[in-house]
């Protein structure tokens, strides 16, 4: 079969990075990669993995809230590295 169809997609940087080298390791291209996924798809007759949204818990779902709460509380004190982490933990038990 003749190779006449060219597809063009932008993706994140880092994300193809990781998959590149994974797909490196398989042996394969991105090119080969998407061979297979088209494939897959003609022999499923649709994706040839199951989507659908995640089914946290009520823990997992209040942690994400609770992170999302933090990470826009601009008054919330953060740390650049475990030793200023590790002396307010130790300030804080004493």
């Amino acid at each position: 079969m003749a190779k006449t169809e060219t597809i063009h997609t932008r993706i994140d940087p880092e994300l193809k990075a990781d998959v590149d080298a994974i797909l490196s390791q398989l042996g394969l291209t991105s090119s080969d990669a998407v061979k297979l996924f088209y494939k897959q798809v003609v022999l499923n007759n649709g994706l040839p993995f199951e989507i659908k949204l995640p089914n946290y818990n009520a823990e997992t779902l209040a942690a994400m809230d609770e992170a999302r709460k933090i990470a826009k509380d601009r008054d919330y004190k953060s740390y650049t590295s475990v030793e200023s982490l590790r002396k307010d933990l130790e300030d804080a038990g004493n």
